[in-house]
């Protein structure tokens, strides 16, 4: 099992990152210890998607407007009961609108398996969609070491 030290540079997006999530973590805590202690499915799915929102929110927010797919998620997150199906709509219509070109087909559905990855990836052009998915990524992976030092330091 591997421990995955955290930064102490405040400016890092891992620090940032970390802090934000434990808060909302304490949030989440707080409010299931006033509500029910049932532990019915519906009570668990519902106590893993806020750790989901709340995951997503505080890397999209520790990244900031520097990225589209940040900027992309933190809408979502902030509409997201508002607007579900009007943005489903948008996305469609965008996907159709787009300029396929003379792009193989195999390269278009894997372009296409992209763009409905990161968030936000619908608007953008081909380099600019690699660049924030490789941004994406390293913030995911730093994401997923957070989580998993948390997990292992209240594990022991």
């Amino acid at each position: 099992m591997a421990v995955h030290r955290l930064s102490l540079n405040p400016s890092s997006y891992k620090t940032r990152f970390t802090q934000r999530f434990l808060r909302a973590l304490m949030k989440i805590n707080k409010n299931k210890n006033r509500s029910s202690t049932s532990s019915s499915f519906q009570e668990i799915r519902r106590g893993r998607r806020r750790i989901k929102i709340a995951a997503d929110g505080s890397m999209a927010s520790a990244v900031g407007s520097k990225r589209a797919w940040s900027r992309a998620m933190l809408y979502k997150l902030r509409t997201r009961t508002r607007h579900q199906a009007w943005v489903r709509k948008i996305s469609t219509a965008a996907k159709r609108k787009r300029d396929v070109g003379n792009k193989p087909e195999e390269e278009l559905s894997r372009t296409d398996d992209l763009r409905r990855l990161v968030p936000g990836g619908e608007a953008m052009d081909f380099c600019s969609l690699l660049e924030e998915t490789a941004h994406y990524i390293k913030c995911l992976t730093t994401q997923a070491h957070v989580m998993q030092s948390i997990a292992d330091f209240y594990s022991t």
